[in-house]
């Protein structure tokens, strides 16, 4: 199988909210806006895309219909502390604290107005035994 792309889609029970919010925090633009899915482009990169669907839309199988749980978006940046106080500022709550992670990440977690959790990413050098478990991929190493 050759992947032509990938994206995640958030089953929701406000469309046009949770369009809003990812357009109005996180840079994304809309491709195609009905009242049932959006598909959201990010302004920034025209690769990473994220669709919003009414969960209980007729597309979906009965038995599948609902609202995305169990999900953590990841979004890496380039500045998290920037995106941490603007995020923090325009009153998203902040459910982690940003902080670094020795296995190589500086971070925050918030969520949507559906409750999916998003974290803030910028990838550190890891630190101690995570060193090795990245063997020469780790971020910050040469």
């Amino acid at each position: 199988m050759k992947i032509t792309s990938y994206y995640p889609v958030l089953m929701v029970s406000d469309v046009a909210a949770s369009s809003a919010f990812y357009q109005r925090h996180f840079g994304f633009v809309a491709l195609y806006d009905s009242d049932w899915y959006v598909h959201l482009q990010s302004r920034s990169d025209a690769s990473v895309n994220l669709a919003i669907l009414d969960g209980t839309h007729e597309t979906i199988p009965a038995a599948a219909r609902g609202r995305a749980a169990g999900m953590l978006l990841n979004f890496e940046v380039e500045d998290v502390d920037a995106e941490y106080e603007r995020l923090s500022a325009a009153g998203l709550p902040m459910l982690l604290s940003l902080r670094d992670e020795a296995f190589g990440q500086r971070h925050f977690i918030t969520r949507d107005p559906e409750g999916v959790l998003i974290d803030v990413i910028k990838p550190i050098p890891p630190s101690g035994e995570f060193i090795e478990i990245y063997a020469n991929q780790a971020p910050g190493k040469a």
